[in-house]
């Protein structure tokens, strides 16, 4: 079953998977501006949810972030390393956040009570997010069902509930527009009792979801305390900066850094690296392209790039499990990497996404969408920049020729 949100919602979805006791795995695309609670940016946001049997397993984005969980975790009584390495085992590399759910269960560090009271939230929240979708792509696939298991949920009470929620939502707008929005008090001396218990995050650095988090509230009930004192002025919203580009901590504009942006791209086609290199050349970054996957490994950790462009269809090693591995070692766990995708491969788009990949670009692809994603990630190149060191010219062609 796939399609676009537009001819069938997230509602009619969930019911369908519900009556036929589906067990899979549904992926849903869409860009930001068009969910009635969301930020709007132009990079697209995607989202997985889990089922058995009919009955919700699991539910969030497929960034492969931990801060959710981290939110979750702010108020508890004991404070908990969030290492996404340390979930490997029980979420190799698509679902760091409840991998390491798990992990802490295991390890003692969260109950088991807790730990279902976190699931909930989190199938909650991302409803939310869904359920206020009107356009967008989506995909269910039938499969194993998502193992361990913790708890399982009611599609229709969790539906009905947050369905509600998000037609009250809608009507607070626009004195409250997104769940990223970030509430400032901006008149300290009228704050009435009822902010009390908002009062330390009421600075404009934590979010609506967040505070949501913190206080084990849901979205509404946060919003619906401070909308009085948003209509009065004494509250005011300031826009999210969920929405600002994410880039490398390393990159700087074009003349702050010793040597020119370094980039790899993985590829088994030949049109392709060709392309990218010539592209990327006269540009003024310092490009290498690599067929084979699999050596590619070995030479990342010598070159030591900047931005990595990596193709999904590979022979030996797909792009995504390539990606997922990167992600493991320390070295390229900011590295920005670019997945290479077949047009209209929605699929494989969003399983890059859970892969840990930064962004994607559509092949085939021109030189303006290639220039503009890397000089966003890590600024411009530098025409008059000196050829590459002969030393790792040389390295390169030993590993590439071994």
């Amino acid at each position: 079953m796939q399609g676009q949100l537009s001819e069938l919602d997230i509602r009619s979805i969930l019911q369908l998977i519900e009556l036929g006791q589906r067990t899979g795995e549904l992926y849903v695309e869409a860009y930001a501006a068009q969910a009635a609670a969301a930020t709007p940016i132009n990079q697209p946001t995607s989202w997985v949810v889990f089922f058995m049997n009919g009955q919700i397993v699991y539910a969030g984005e497929t960034s492969g972030q931990l801060n959710r969980l981290h939110d979750y975790l702010a108020q508890a009584e004991s404070k908990v390393s969030l290492d996404r390495t340390v979930a490997a085992e029980v979420a190799p590399f698509n679902l760091p956040e409840y991998g390491m759910l798990w992990t802490l269960l295991e390890k003692g560090s969260l109950s088991p009570h807790r730990g279902r009271t976190f699931l909930r939230r989190m199938v909650e929240e991302t409803l939310f997010e869904l359920l206020s979708l009107h356009h967008g792509t989506f995909v269910f696939q039938l499969s194993s069902a998502l193992s361990p298991q913790l708890t399982t949920f009611a599609i229709a009470p969790l539906v009905a509930k947050v369905i509600q929620q998000v037609q009250e939502w809608h009507r607070l707008q626009p004195h409250i527009q997104s769940v990223s929005q970030r509430p400032t008090l901006v008149n300290p001396a009228a704050a009435e009792p009822a902010l009390a218990l908002l009062l330390p995050w009421l600075s404009g650095q934590t979010t609506l979801v967040q505070l949501a988090r913190y206080l084990h509230w849901d979205i509404l009930r946060v919003a619906k305390t401070l909308y009085p004192y948003t209509t009065s002025g004494i509250v005011q919203m300031v826009p999210s900066l969920a929405g600002a580009i994410s880039t490398n901590p390393n990159a700087a504009s074009p003349w702050q850094r010793e040597r020119v942006p370094r980039i790899v791209c993985i590829d088994d086609g030949l049109t392709v690296r060709q392309t990218v290199e010539k592209i990327l050349d006269a540009q003024g970054y310092e490009v290498t392209s690599i067929a084979n996957p699999l050596r590619a490994l070995g030479l990342l950790f010598q070159l030591k790039p900047d931005l990595i462009l990596c193709d999904i269809a590979m022979p030996e090693l797909e792009g995504y499990q390539l990606c997922a591995m990167m992600r493991q070692a320390a070295l390229f766990r900011e590295v920005p990497i670019i997945m290479l995708t077949g047009k209209g491969e929605f699929i494989d788009r969003i399983k890059a996404r859970m892969a840990g990949a930064t962004d994607y670009l559509t092949k085939p692809f021109g030189e303006h969408e290639l220039l503009t994603l890397v000089e966003q990630y890590v600024g411009q190149g530098n025409p008059n920049r000196s050829q590459p060191e002969h030393l790792l010219a040389e390295e390169i062609a030993d590993v590439l020729n071994s």
